[in-house]
Protein backbone atom coordinates (compact mmCIF):
# COMPACT_ATOMS: atom_id res chain seq x y z
CA UNK A 1 0.00 0.00 0.00
CA UNK A 2 3.11 2.24 -0.01
CA UNK A 3 4.58 4.05 -3.02
CA UNK A 4 7.89 5.94 -3.06
CA UNK A 5 11.00 6.33 -0.95
CA UNK A 6 12.03 9.94 -0.26
CA UNK A 7 8.45 11.10 -0.83
CA UNK A 8 6.14 8.23 0.01
CA UNK A 9 2.39 7.71 0.01
CA UNK A 10 0.75 4.98 2.07
CA UNK A 11 -2.88 4.32 1.16
CA UNK A 12 -5.42 3.11 3.72
CA UNK A 13 -9.12 2.28 4.04
CA UNK A 14 -11.71 0.13 2.31
CA UNK A 15 -14.40 0.93 -0.25
CA UNK A 16 -17.21 0.41 2.28
CA UNK A 17 -15.32 1.25 5.46
CA UNK A 18 -15.70 4.55 7.32
CA UNK A 19 -12.99 6.34 5.32
CA UNK A 20 -10.12 6.15 2.85
CA UNK A 21 -7.02 8.31 2.68
CA UNK A 22 -3.27 8.46 2.62
CA UNK A 23 -0.24 9.21 4.76
CA UNK A 24 2.13 11.43 2.76
CA UNK A 25 5.71 11.58 4.04
CA UNK A 26 8.80 13.44 2.88
CA UNK A 27 7.29 16.71 1.63
CA UNK A 28 10.02 19.32 2.27
CA UNK A 29 9.56 21.86 5.05
CA UNK A 30 7.89 25.04 3.84
CA UNK A 31 6.35 23.56 0.68
CA UNK A 32 3.17 25.57 -0.14
CA UNK A 33 -0.01 23.51 0.36
CA UNK A 34 -2.83 24.58 -1.94
CA UNK A 35 -6.04 23.18 -0.47
CA UNK A 36 -8.15 24.65 -3.28
CA UNK A 37 -6.08 22.71 -5.82
CA UNK A 38 -6.42 19.56 -3.71
CA UNK A 39 -10.20 20.01 -3.74
CA UNK A 40 -10.31 20.55 -7.51
CA UNK A 41 -8.24 17.42 -8.19
CA UNK A 42 -10.51 15.28 -6.02
CA UNK A 43 -13.50 16.75 -7.83
CA UNK A 44 -12.08 15.44 -11.13
CA UNK A 45 -11.72 11.93 -9.69
CA UNK A 46 -14.85 11.57 -7.59
CA UNK A 47 -17.81 9.32 -8.49
CA UNK A 48 -21.30 10.60 -9.10
CA UNK A 49 -20.49 12.82 -12.07
CA UNK A 50 -20.04 12.54 -15.83
CA UNK A 51 -20.44 8.99 -17.16
CA UNK A 52 -19.03 7.32 -14.07
CA UNK A 53 -20.50 5.36 -11.18
CA UNK A 54 -23.59 6.95 -9.61
CA UNK A 55 -22.15 6.58 -6.12
CA UNK A 56 -22.42 10.05 -4.57
CA UNK A 57 -19.36 10.97 -2.52
CA UNK A 58 -18.36 14.54 -1.68
CA UNK A 59 -14.70 13.50 -1.34
CA UNK A 60 -14.07 16.32 1.11
CA UNK A 61 -10.50 15.88 2.36
CA UNK A 62 -9.41 16.59 5.93
CA UNK A 63 -5.73 17.40 6.48
CA UNK A 64 -5.12 16.11 9.99
CA UNK A 65 -1.38 16.75 10.38
CA UNK A 66 1.79 18.05 8.74
CA UNK A 67 0.42 21.42 7.54
CA UNK A 68 0.39 24.76 9.37
CA UNK A 69 -0.69 28.10 7.93
CA UNK A 70 -0.62 26.78 4.39
CA UNK A 71 2.89 25.30 4.50
CA UNK A 72 4.25 21.79 5.06
CA UNK A 73 5.86 21.37 8.48
CA UNK A 74 8.09 18.51 7.34
CA UNK A 75 6.10 15.98 9.34
CA UNK A 76 3.82 13.25 7.96
CA UNK A 77 0.68 14.64 6.29
CA UNK A 78 -2.40 12.59 7.10
CA UNK A 79 -5.22 12.95 4.56
CA UNK A 80 -8.67 11.59 5.47
CA UNK A 81 -11.64 11.26 3.09
CA UNK A 82 -14.78 9.91 4.71
CA UNK A 83 -17.13 7.49 2.92
CA UNK A 84 -20.73 8.65 3.07
CA UNK A 85 -22.60 6.77 0.32
CA UNK A 86 -21.62 3.10 0.55
CA UNK A 87 -24.33 0.44 0.04
CA UNK A 88 -22.94 -2.77 1.46
CA UNK A 89 -26.17 -4.67 0.79
CA UNK A 90 -25.26 -4.65 -2.91
CA UNK A 91 -22.52 -7.18 -2.06
CA UNK A 92 -24.54 -9.66 0.03
CA UNK A 93 -23.67 -12.47 -2.44
CA UNK A 94 -20.02 -12.29 -1.34
CA UNK A 95 -17.87 -14.19 -0.48
CA UNK A 96 -19.73 -17.29 -1.73
CA UNK A 97 -20.18 -16.01 -5.29
CA UNK A 98 -16.97 -14.22 -6.35
CA UNK A 99 -17.50 -11.83 -9.25
CA UNK A 100 -15.95 -12.77 -12.63
CA UNK A 101 -13.04 -10.50 -13.51
CA UNK A 102 -12.67 -9.22 -9.93
CA UNK A 103 -10.07 -9.97 -7.25
CA UNK A 104 -12.72 -11.18 -4.75
CA UNK A 105 -11.59 -14.80 -4.65
CA UNK A 106 -7.79 -14.23 -4.84
CA UNK A 107 -8.05 -11.58 -2.08
CA UNK A 108 -10.08 -13.89 0.15
CA UNK A 109 -7.59 -16.73 -0.18
CA UNK A 110 -4.60 -14.40 0.12
CA UNK A 111 -5.95 -13.06 3.44
CA UNK A 112 -7.00 -16.48 4.81
CA UNK A 113 -10.60 -15.34 4.60
CA UNK A 114 -10.24 -12.05 6.48
CA UNK A 115 -10.44 -9.60 3.56
CA UNK A 116 -13.30 -7.10 3.44
CA UNK A 117 -15.09 -8.12 0.22
CA UNK A 118 -17.56 -5.20 0.01
CA UNK A 119 -16.96 -3.22 -3.15
CA UNK A 120 -13.49 -4.68 -3.51
CA UNK A 121 -12.43 -3.68 0.01
CA UNK A 122 -8.84 -2.46 0.13
CA UNK A 123 -8.37 -3.35 -3.56
CA UNK A 124 -11.06 -0.91 -4.65
CA UNK A 125 -10.45 2.09 -6.91
CA UNK A 126 -12.08 4.07 -4.10
CA UNK A 127 -8.61 4.18 -2.50
CA UNK A 128 -7.30 6.25 -5.41
CA UNK A 129 -8.91 9.25 -3.71
CA UNK A 130 -6.01 9.23 -1.27
CA UNK A 131 -3.57 8.86 -4.15
CA UNK A 132 -4.97 11.92 -5.95
CA UNK A 133 -5.03 13.96 -2.73
CA UNK A 134 -1.37 13.14 -2.01
CA UNK A 135 -0.23 13.97 -5.53
CA UNK A 136 -1.95 17.36 -5.45
CA UNK A 137 0.32 18.37 -2.57
CA UNK A 138 3.38 17.56 -4.71
CA UNK A 139 2.39 19.98 -7.47
CA UNK A 140 4.49 22.83 -6.06
CA UNK A 141 7.62 20.65 -6.27
CA UNK A 142 6.96 19.92 -9.95
CA UNK A 143 6.21 23.58 -10.71
CA UNK A 144 9.61 24.56 -9.28
CA UNK A 145 11.26 22.38 -11.92
CA UNK A 146 8.88 23.40 -14.76
CA UNK A 147 7.69 19.81 -15.12
CA UNK A 148 4.18 19.35 -16.52
CA UNK A 149 2.17 16.13 -16.46
CA UNK A 150 -1.08 15.93 -18.41
CA UNK A 151 -3.26 13.01 -19.50
CA UNK A 152 -6.42 12.37 -21.49
CA UNK A 153 -8.43 9.42 -22.75
CA UNK A 154 -6.61 8.16 -25.83
CA UNK A 155 -8.99 5.34 -26.72
CA UNK A 156 -12.29 3.75 -25.77
CA UNK A 157 -12.98 0.47 -27.50
CA UNK A 158 -11.89 0.84 -31.12
CA UNK A 159 -12.27 4.62 -31.15
CA UNK A 160 -8.82 6.20 -30.95
CA UNK A 161 -7.91 9.85 -30.48
CA UNK A 162 -5.83 11.41 -33.24
CA UNK A 163 -4.49 13.98 -30.77
CA UNK A 164 -2.22 13.78 -27.77
CA UNK A 165 -3.02 15.04 -24.28
CA UNK A 166 -3.83 18.75 -24.12
CA UNK A 167 -6.36 21.19 -22.67
CA UNK A 168 -9.86 19.79 -23.10
CA UNK A 169 -12.43 21.38 -25.38
CA UNK A 170 -15.43 23.09 -23.77
CA UNK A 171 -17.99 20.79 -25.39
CA UNK A 172 -19.86 18.22 -23.28
CA UNK A 173 -18.33 15.13 -24.88
CA UNK A 174 -14.71 16.27 -24.42
CA UNK A 175 -15.33 17.25 -20.81
CA UNK A 176 -17.21 14.11 -19.80
CA UNK A 177 -15.03 11.63 -21.70
CA UNK A 178 -11.88 13.69 -20.96
CA UNK A 179 -10.48 13.43 -24.44
CA UNK A 180 -8.86 16.43 -26.16
CA UNK A 181 -9.86 15.19 -29.64
CA UNK A 182 -13.33 16.71 -30.07
CA UNK A 183 -14.42 14.40 -32.90
CA UNK A 184 -13.22 11.22 -31.18
CA UNK A 185 -14.68 12.38 -27.86
CA UNK A 186 -18.17 12.65 -29.36
CA UNK A 187 -17.93 9.12 -30.77
CA UNK A 188 -16.53 7.80 -27.47
CA UNK A 189 -19.33 9.45 -25.51
CA UNK A 190 -22.01 7.87 -27.69
CA UNK A 191 -20.31 4.47 -27.47
CA UNK A 192 -20.16 4.59 -23.67
CA UNK A 193 -23.84 5.57 -23.43
CA UNK A 194 -24.80 2.68 -25.73
CA UNK A 195 -22.62 0.29 -23.75
CA UNK A 196 -24.11 1.34 -20.42
CA UNK A 197 -27.65 1.06 -21.81
CA UNK A 198 -26.92 -2.53 -22.90
CA UNK A 199 -25.74 -3.40 -19.38
CA UNK A 200 -22.15 -3.95 -20.49
CA UNK A 201 -18.79 -2.21 -20.06
CA UNK A 202 -15.85 -1.43 -22.35
CA UNK A 203 -12.07 -1.10 -22.23
CA UNK A 204 -10.14 2.13 -22.58
CA UNK A 205 -6.71 3.75 -22.66
CA UNK A 206 -5.25 6.81 -20.94
CA UNK A 207 -2.38 8.66 -22.64
CA UNK A 208 0.03 10.63 -20.45
CA UNK A 209 2.63 13.20 -21.48
CA UNK A 210 5.48 14.40 -19.25
CA UNK A 211 7.33 17.56 -20.31
CA UNK A 212 10.24 19.34 -18.69
CA UNK A 213 12.40 16.41 -17.56
CA UNK A 214 16.00 17.52 -18.05
CA UNK A 215 18.41 15.48 -20.15
CA UNK A 216 19.91 12.73 -17.98
CA UNK A 217 17.27 12.85 -15.22
CA UNK A 218 16.66 9.36 -13.83
CA UNK A 219 18.84 6.32 -13.31
CA UNK A 220 19.76 3.02 -14.90
CA UNK A 221 18.12 -0.33 -14.37
CA UNK A 222 15.49 -0.72 -11.67
CA UNK A 223 15.49 2.88 -10.45
CA UNK A 224 14.99 4.32 -13.89
CA UNK A 225 12.06 6.34 -15.25
CA UNK A 226 10.35 3.59 -17.20
CA UNK A 227 10.68 0.84 -14.54
CA UNK A 228 9.46 3.05 -11.69
CA UNK A 229 6.59 4.55 -13.68
CA UNK A 230 5.47 1.17 -15.03
CA UNK A 231 5.57 -0.34 -11.54
CA UNK A 232 3.34 2.42 -10.12
CA UNK A 233 0.92 2.68 -13.05
CA UNK A 234 0.29 -1.06 -13.15
CA UNK A 235 -1.00 -0.84 -9.56
CA UNK A 236 -3.93 1.34 -10.68
CA UNK A 237 -7.07 -0.84 -10.45
CA UNK A 238 -7.95 -2.19 -13.88
CA UNK A 239 -4.52 -1.56 -15.45
CA UNK A 240 -3.52 -4.25 -17.96
CA UNK A 241 -0.66 -2.70 -19.95
CA UNK A 242 1.80 0.20 -19.88
CA UNK A 243 3.60 1.36 -23.03
CA UNK A 244 6.29 3.99 -23.57
CA UNK A 245 6.80 5.86 -26.84
CA UNK A 246 5.77 3.60 -29.73
CA UNK A 247 5.01 0.83 -27.25
CA UNK A 248 4.02 -2.51 -28.79
CA UNK A 249 4.32 -1.07 -32.31
CA UNK A 250 8.08 -0.94 -31.76
CA UNK A 251 8.10 -4.62 -32.75
CA UNK A 252 7.24 -3.58 -36.31
CA UNK A 253 9.94 -0.89 -36.60
CA UNK A 254 13.36 -1.00 -38.21
CA UNK A 255 16.28 0.56 -36.37
CA UNK A 256 16.75 3.03 -39.23
CA UNK A 257 13.20 4.28 -38.59
CA UNK A 258 13.23 4.10 -34.81
CA UNK A 259 16.55 5.82 -34.11
CA UNK A 260 15.82 9.54 -34.40
CA UNK A 261 18.82 11.90 -34.41
CA UNK A 262 20.00 14.21 -31.65
CA UNK A 263 20.04 17.95 -32.37
CA UNK A 264 20.40 21.26 -30.56
CA UNK A 265 17.33 23.15 -29.34
CA UNK A 266 17.89 26.45 -27.53
CA UNK A 267 21.51 25.42 -27.22
CA UNK A 268 20.70 22.09 -25.53
CA UNK A 269 20.89 18.56 -27.02
CA UNK A 270 17.54 16.82 -27.52
CA UNK A 271 15.75 14.40 -29.82
CA UNK A 272 12.26 13.86 -31.23
CA UNK A 273 12.48 10.18 -30.28
CA UNK A 274 11.72 8.51 -26.96
CA UNK A 275 11.47 10.74 -23.91
CA UNK A 276 13.54 8.25 -21.93
CA UNK A 277 16.38 5.88 -22.85
CA UNK A 278 17.97 3.48 -20.38
CA UNK A 279 15.83 4.89 -17.56
CA UNK A 280 17.04 8.47 -18.13
CA UNK A 281 15.30 11.44 -19.74
CA UNK A 282 16.33 12.57 -23.22
CA UNK A 283 14.80 16.03 -22.99
CA UNK A 284 11.95 15.09 -25.32
CA UNK A 285 8.40 14.67 -23.99
CA UNK A 286 7.87 11.25 -22.42
CA UNK A 287 4.70 9.59 -23.74
CA UNK A 288 3.02 6.80 -21.73
CA UNK A 289 -0.07 4.78 -22.62
CA UNK A 290 -2.01 3.01 -19.88
CA UNK A 291 -4.51 0.38 -21.04
CA UNK A 292 -7.44 -0.40 -18.73
CA UNK A 293 -9.75 -3.39 -18.82
CA UNK A 294 -13.54 -3.13 -19.10
CA UNK A 295 -15.00 -2.71 -15.59
CA UNK A 296 -15.83 -6.20 -14.31
CA UNK A 297 -19.09 -5.33 -12.52
CA UNK A 298 -21.74 -5.19 -15.23
CA UNK A 299 -25.54 -5.35 -15.24
CA UNK A 300 -25.64 -8.29 -17.64
CA UNK A 301 -26.10 -11.75 -16.16
CA UNK A 302 -22.77 -13.56 -15.68
CA UNK A 303 -21.72 -17.05 -14.63
CA UNK A 304 -19.61 -17.71 -11.55
CA UNK A 305 -18.74 -20.47 -9.10
CA UNK A 306 -20.87 -20.79 -5.97
CA UNK A 307 -18.33 -21.78 -3.33
CA UNK A 308 -21.04 -23.05 -0.98
CA UNK A 309 -22.23 -25.69 -3.49
CA UNK A 310 -19.24 -26.14 -5.80
CA UNK A 311 -21.47 -25.50 -8.81
CA UNK A 312 -21.62 -22.73 -11.38
CA UNK A 313 -24.60 -20.39 -11.04
CA UNK A 314 -25.79 -17.21 -12.68
CA UNK A 315 -24.91 -13.92 -10.98
CA UNK A 316 -26.56 -10.54 -11.31
CA UNK A 317 -24.26 -7.89 -9.85
CA UNK A 318 -26.14 -4.98 -8.35
CA UNK A 319 -24.66 -1.64 -7.39
CA UNK A 320 -23.38 1.50 -9.05
CA UNK A 321 -20.47 0.91 -11.38
CA UNK A 322 -18.50 2.64 -14.12
CA UNK A 323 -19.20 1.51 -17.73
CA UNK A 324 -15.63 2.56 -18.63
CA UNK A 325 -12.55 3.34 -16.52
CA UNK A 326 -10.64 5.78 -18.72
CA UNK A 327 -12.38 9.10 -17.91
CA UNK A 328 -12.02 8.75 -14.13
CA UNK A 329 -8.54 7.22 -14.52
CA UNK A 330 -7.17 10.42 -16.13
CA UNK A 331 -6.53 12.26 -12.82
CA UNK A 332 -5.47 8.97 -11.19
CA UNK A 333 -2.83 8.34 -13.85
CA UNK A 334 -1.61 11.93 -13.60
CA UNK A 335 -1.43 11.61 -9.81
CA UNK A 336 0.54 8.38 -9.99
CA UNK A 337 3.11 9.93 -12.34
CA UNK A 338 3.34 13.08 -10.17
CA UNK A 339 4.16 11.00 -7.11
CA UNK A 340 6.83 8.97 -8.91
CA UNK A 341 8.53 12.03 -10.44
CA UNK A 342 8.32 14.00 -7.17
CA UNK A 343 9.94 11.12 -5.31
CA UNK A 344 12.73 10.92 -7.91
CA UNK A 345 13.29 14.68 -7.66
CA UNK A 346 13.58 14.55 -3.90
CA UNK A 347 16.00 11.60 -4.07
CA UNK A 348 18.19 13.69 -6.37
CA UNK A 349 18.19 16.49 -3.79
CA UNK A 350 19.19 14.07 -1.02
CA UNK A 351 21.93 12.53 -3.16
CA UNK A 352 23.44 15.97 -3.65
Amino acid sequence: MRLGESISTTLFGESHGPAVGALLEGIPVGTPIDEDYLKSELERRRPGSGISSLRKESDACEILSGVHQGKATGGPILLLIRNSDSRSSDYSFLPNQPRPGHADLPAMLNSDGFADPRGGGANSARLTAGLVASASLCQALLDEQNISIIAHVGAIGKIVSEKGPSILMDDEASQRVRCSDQKAAKEMFELVLETRKSGDSIGSRVDIEIKGLTLGFGAGWYRGLEPLLAHALMAIPGARAVEFGMGAKTAEAYGSEYNLPWYLKDGEPTTDGDGALGGMATGAPLIIRLTLKPPSSIAKEQITLDLSTGEQNSLNVRGRHDPVLGPRAVPIAEATVKLVISDMLQRCVKDE
